[in-house]
């Protein structure tokens, strides 16, 4: 945890701020704060700063009024269309997507989803954003990806698709028989990235990907698993 992340139940009417549960057991053990020193945190959604230790007791970290001065780390501008992968790679891809400043995460079905993925506990709201809480505090972020979940993929691409992407300029689906390598991104330009399931997208997907401008893009001749094709796109896209 390289940010104590706080929300608004955290703050008491003074200003001060009460952290419990995992949160004070981690800085406990690994930080082993005193009163007077001071803890990075960050404000849910808004600003970065310190904050002075009061107390440590045996189940509560007491602080002083946070002093939130600096903005969150620049967001990625990228937009990501995930084929819903298994539940134990959705505990290591959304984590990661939270931490490389992804703007959101459509969990997408597709042929070779497996139906009972949708079933899992992990796609409960109080789930998934626990796992993006882990990504924030790794990179000393504060605003989560947006994490929307859609169980029907033609639906989606042909109804929905053209009204939340907007004006994204540049529109890339991660196939690996593709030739063409990941672009270039022009300054400022905002990506949608679409990746599909571990047995690949169906050529019916692609062609409705095609149909709204998604460009068919490969890292490679090496298949890649979605919890390293996901941070290694995003990379190339830096």
């Amino acid at each position: 945890m390289n940010l104590l992340l706080l929300g608004d139940a955290d703050v008491a009417p003074d200003g001060s701020v009460r952290v419990t549960g995992r949160r004070f057991e981690h800085v406990r053990r690994v930080l082993a704060p005193r009163a007077g020193d001071s803890l990075r945190v960050g404000r849910r959604g808004g600003l970065i700063g310190t904050a002075r230790v009061l107390a440590s007791t045996g189940e509560e970290l007491t602080l002083a009024p946070p002093e939130l001065t600096d903005p969150p780390p620049p967001r990625a501008g990228i937009d990501l269309l995930l084929a819903l992968p298994r539940p134990k790679t959705i505990r290591k891809v959304l984590p990661a997507a939270a931490a490389l400043g992804v703007d959101r995460v459509v969990l997408l079905n597709a042929a070779r989803v497996e139906k009972s993925y949708f079933d899992t506990r992990l796609l409960e709201p109080e789930a998934l954003d626990a796992l993006l809480t882990l990504g924030l505090e790794q990179a000393r972020d504060t605003i989560a990806p947006q994490v929307l979940v859609r169980d029907r993929f033609r639906p989606f691409v042909e109804d929905e698709c053209a009204t939340l992407l907007g004006a994204t300029s540049l529109r890339l689906v991660c196939h690996p028989p593709a030739t063409d390598p990941v672009p270039v991104r022009g300054e400022g330009a905002r990506v949608a990235l679409a990746i599909g399931p571990e047995g690949g997208w169906v050529p019916f997907e692609l062609a409705l990907l095609a149909a709204r401008d998604f460009r068919p893009v490969t890292l490679g001749p090496r298949v890649l698993r979605v919890e390293t094709a996901v941070p290694a796109l995003i990379a190339a896209l830096r």
